[in-house]
């Protein structure tokens, strides 16, 4: 991908004309770390009647909204990545091929499988910049077709330094090296909006909406603009960055876009506030906004 935009690691996405060319439907050359003009495995992250109304010529379906975790110690942990390790092989996983996941910008489901791509050890995963709305203002074909993929033969790893528990976060909280991100919307971080059976938020929480992270098209804003609003928060690449949302899912996005501008040390908290909130014997805040 050509680093227009700035980032320490512009790797991690492709834009629409790239892949197109991946997938020999036109466009330009792409390059990665699999065999030249080697196809990608192509997931799209969105609704099962968005996908059935057009979708990205050779993507398998794969909607995770909806499985989340809401207890991350050791056993159902184990059990919830197993789970969705078999479903992303199901659709055609393998380490051999590079991955492009999307939805319908540059949203939270895309950034959602992204993170578990990486968790796992994938070594090739992107996600489409601008998702399927900016392959269609690119006038690139869709179909509506669709074909079982073939299985992968994946052996997934664990990359533990990606992935915060509840007591990873209870143990870190008050620390001058950690920064917990809050990604949640201005009604949950401040308790006025509550999902889980307490509102509020993890003490010490820096907030930055998910959304902040793109511009009006959906796709992910300039590095510039990125390291401003993070660095002007506190949200700093000297430290560990674990974020949060409610399950794992807008948590994940601010994730990538800290991978974008090369922070060395980011965390998704998978169980999130569903979890933490749950939790009567864990602490809390409620934010002034």
């Amino acid at each position: 991908m050509e680093n227009s935009k700035g980032y320490a690691n512009p790797e991690l996405l492709i834009e629409a004309v790239e892949l197109a060319g991946r997938l020999g439907l036109g466009g330009e050359d792409g390059t990665g770390s699999g065999a030249a003009g080697e196809a990608p495995v192509l997931l799209d992250l969105r609704p099962a009647e968005d996908f059935a109304a057009g979708h990205i010529p050779g993507a398998a379906h794969l909607d995770l909204f909806g499985l989340s975790l809401v207890d991350t110690d050791p056993a159902p942990l184990a059990a919830f990545l197993w789970i969705i390790a078999h479903l992303l092989t199901a659709r055609g996983v393998d380490a051999g091929r590079p991955v492009v996941v999307y939805d319908d910008k540059s949203g939270i489901r895309a950034a959602r499988a992204f993170w578990f791509l990486e968790f796992f050890g994938h070594p090739d995963t992107r996600i489409l910049d601008g998702g399927f709305g900016a392959w269609e203002r690119a006038g690139l074909p869709a179909t509506r077709d669709a074909q079982a993929p073939a299985r992968g033969t994946w052996e997934v790893g664990s990359d533990e330094s990606r992935l915060a528990t509840w007591r990873h976060v209870n143990e870190r909280l008050g620390r001058r090296d950690v920064t917990i991100l809050d990604t949640r919307s201005d009604e949950e971080y401040c308790g006025t909006l509550v999902r889980a059976r307490r509102g509020g938020a993890i003490p010490g929480a820096v907030h930055i909406e998910w959304t902040r992270n793109l511009d009006e098209a959906g796709a992910f804003k300039p590095a510039a603009e990125l390291r401003a609003m993070y660095e002007a928060a506190g949200v700093t690449p000297d430290k560990e960055v674990v974020s949060y949302c409610q399950g794992g899912y807008r948590a994940a996005h601010g994730y990538v876009a800290l991978r974008l501008l090369g922070y060395p040390r980011v965390r998704n908290y998978l169980g999130s506030w569903k979890e933490w909130g749950d939790r009567e014997d864990l602490p809390l805040e409620t934010p002034a906004v």
